[in-house]
């Protein structure tokens, strides 16, 4: 089988650690041998400690290389930091007061980031011809709303329409923080304590239903398509368009 690069959504928590380690070792069923990885983290303009994540990554890579039976064949690993601050603020912040009511009155803060994330990281792998998108999405973490069947489900559809499989290869597996810290350990590698930028909204209460966030997705994906299209043809005006400040009238 011939071998294909492959993205992850990088926080550099523990759970896309132990993605970027298993994707390295090259044995997972749900990541393949991948021929390169690109760690995508996201940068939405909330986020504090910014070493955090590319000292994990430099850390692990150094280990990984170094415990592995035959170094040449680890692939390799480049991290890339994307701003998706603009796209966060058009799905959610600039016009909350607007969105809030159409949806129960509920706070979808984090749906809208998560959902800005995928949207950048979809881009970057159609511009970069890599096929294979995957998040570190858990069971254990299925509380929050972006972590929820409906969010996974609506997300991978998406992708699809523009030519990129994207996945949650180890939702099921990693059902208890144990099993993470179980792979890190066993690749020699950090198994507690964050390695992720702090998040102004992370962890932000909310009793949004799956209906809730499902009715939101439906409504932002014909705009994230244009956007998406108007990006890829080179139409920065007509893209920057679709998400206009919401101080404007």
């Amino acid at each position: 089988m011939q071998k294909q690069e492959l993205a992850i959504l990088y926080s550099g928590g523990t759970d896309s650690l132990a993605l970027y380690a298993l994707a390295s070792g090259g044995t997972h069923p749900g990541l393949g041998k991948p021929s390169h990885i690109h760690l995508l983290h996201m940068l939405n303009g909330m986020g504090r400690f910014a070493d955090f994540p590319k000292n994990r990554f430099e850390v692990a890579r150094r280990i990984l290389l170094a415990t592995a039976p035959e170094p040449a064949k680890v692939p390799e690993a480049t991290l890339v930091e994307l701003d998706m601050g603009r796209l966060f603020q058009g799905l959610w912040l600039d016009w909350y007061e607007e969105y809030m009511p159409r949806y129960g009155g509920k706070n979808l803060v984090c749906v809208a980031c998560k959902l800005g994330m995928h949207t950048r990281g979809l881009l970057y792998c159609i511009e970069h011809f890599v096929p294979h998108l995957v998040a570190g999405y858990t069971k254990k973490q299925g509380h929050y709303p972006e972590q929820t069947g409906v969010f996974m489900e609506k997300i991978a559809d998406f992708s699809s329409r523009f030519g990129v499989r994207t996945s949650f290869p180890v939702y099921e597996e990693f059902d208890d923080q144990m099993v993470t810290r179980h792979v890190l350990e066993d690749f020699g590698l950090p198994s507690t304590g964050g390695g992720e930028r702090k998040c102004l909204f992370c962890q932000t209460k909310t009793t949004a239903t799956e209906a809730e966030i499902g009715g939101y997705l439906d409504d932002m994906f014909p705009r994230l398509a244009e956007y998406l299209e108007h990006r890829l043809a080179g139409r920065v005006r007509e893209a920057a368009q679709c998400f206009p400040p919401g101080s404007g009238k």
